[in-house]
């Protein structure tokens, strides 16, 4: 499927959701996502698994009394102040569920939203965060307003340490990652527990890279090649993790990535067969682990939408079902009694079971390690993105073997 005719798909979307007329018995979720700039090709995908999400959820009754879910994208550009316009669009037509993601923006939403509840307690807004990996927004940022819905950066950099700890040939590491909170986060975790579970690894060089501002990542490769290193470790996504990997097969560089997000939207169709072998990534889920009703349901939802993907993007299936859930406990949509109604939800998906934590609103999840491998091999029976190579399963971290300490001091509104 041509990406032009992806953007059409998008194009329908957006259509269909900011300038159509809204049903008045409809639960409208505003998507602030970056439909536009470096970052584009991820929101537009991430978009159409939101929809794609949302409509399982509609299929079965919607919510509540048969109230469907009407998803009303927003581009936020990729920026945090771009953000807070969008946010205050939303809010004055009266939407009062937000969804999006990336730690930036994420960090100016939650904020944001925290000041407007206590001001406006009877048009509170409740922040649904699908994917913003920075430990502190379930930390020392954590706000009762906002609930995350995927593993944060500590746990994923976790369970991808305790693989690379059982790989005696990495010998010399080099960090690359971008350069804001979950980057930092991410560079923070690695030092500390490389150097706790394999204290012979030598970290070669801890490097910072500008979020989305990079087009040419030649030189950092050639930083990589004279640091001696055989292994990166790297949370970076999107085109700096597409470019840095695209400027390594070039280079022929021979080390093995392992990363947090090489399995995110347009970076296998980046990494090429190069990749083979060498390309380890955590992810929430993919479609290489779905059972029959699941597979189907994915297909179905990528040839609606055109997906460059397999829509198998588990975190915003977690956040539909989970509102549905907690929507029906409350017996109501207000925002504040459905919060206080997910607390302690469980999600028994196709991963296995998860449940979000009462304490900080953390998700508490499985997490996949996968590696890059050729369709056809045993375990890929799906490509991703048109590449004829596919993500083969390496191991599965059960939900219990995940958890993070507390480390969140909520304030609670009244109910």
């Amino acid at each position: 499927m041509s990406y032009r005719l992806a953007r059409t798909a998008v194009a329908a979307i957006l259509a269909s959701t900011m300038w159509g007329a809204v049903a008045a018995d409809t639960i409208k979720i505003a998507f602030l996502g970056s439909l536009s700039g470096p970052f584009a090709l991820q929101g537009e995908e991430t978009l159409k698994n939101v929809q794609a999400a949302a409509d399982l959820v509609n299929s079965r009754g919607g919510i509540l009394q048969g109230r469907q879910i009407e998803i009303v994208a927003f581009d936020n550009k990729g920026n945090p102040q771009e953000s807070l316009i969008v946010l205050k669009q939303a809010i004055d037509r009266d939407m009062r569920y937000v969804i999006s993601g990336v730690s930036n923006v994420a960090h100016a939403l939650s904020d944001a939203l925290e000041k407007h509840n206590a001001r406006n307690p009877d048009k509170s807004v409740l922040f649904l965060d699908y994917g913003a990996l920075d430990p502190a927004l379930t930390e020392a940022k954590c706000s009762f307003w906002h609930f995350r819905f995927e593993s944060h950066a500590e746990m994923q950099v976790g369970v991808l340490t305790d693989y690379v700890a059982k790989r005696p040939l990495v010998k010399k590491v080099y960090l690359i990652n971008q350069d804001y909170a979950h980057g930092q986060a991410v560079s923070r975790a690695s030092l500390e527990m490389l150097a706790r579970k394999r204290p012979d690894i030598e970290i070669v060089a801890n490097e910072f890279v500008p979020l989305g501002k990079v087009k040419d990542f030649a030189p950092y490769v050639a930083k990589i090649r004279a640091s001696g290193a055989d292994s990166v470790v790297t949370g970076s996504w999107g085109n700096d993790l597409s470019l840095l990997i695209k400027a390594s097969n070039e280079a022929g560089l021979n080390v093995n990535y392992y990363t947090l997000l090489a399995a995110f939207f347009g970076t296998p169709s980046a990494i090429g067969t190069s990749g083979v072998g060498r390309v380890k990534t955590i992810y929430a889920w993919n479609i290489n682990a779905a059972d029959p009703a699941w597979e189907k349901t994915l297909l179905e939802a990528k040839a609606k939408y055109h997906g460059v993907t397999n829509m198998d993007y588990l975190p915003v299936y977690r956040v539909m079902e989970i509102l549905v859930s907690a929507t029906k406990k409350a017996g109501t949509t207000d925002p504040l009694k459905v919060a206080y109604a997910m607390e302690g939800i469980t999600y028994p998906g196709p991963s296995g079971e998860s449940w979000m934590r009462t304490e900080d609103h953390q998700m508490i999840a499985p997490i996949y390690v996968l590696g890059l491998a050729k369709t056809g091999t045993p375990g890929v029976k799906h490509d991703a993105e048109g590449t004829g190579l596919g993500w083969k399963i390496e191991a599965l971290v059960e939900a219990k073997d995940t958890v993070p300490p507390i480390r969140c001091q909520m304030e609670r509104p009244p109910m």
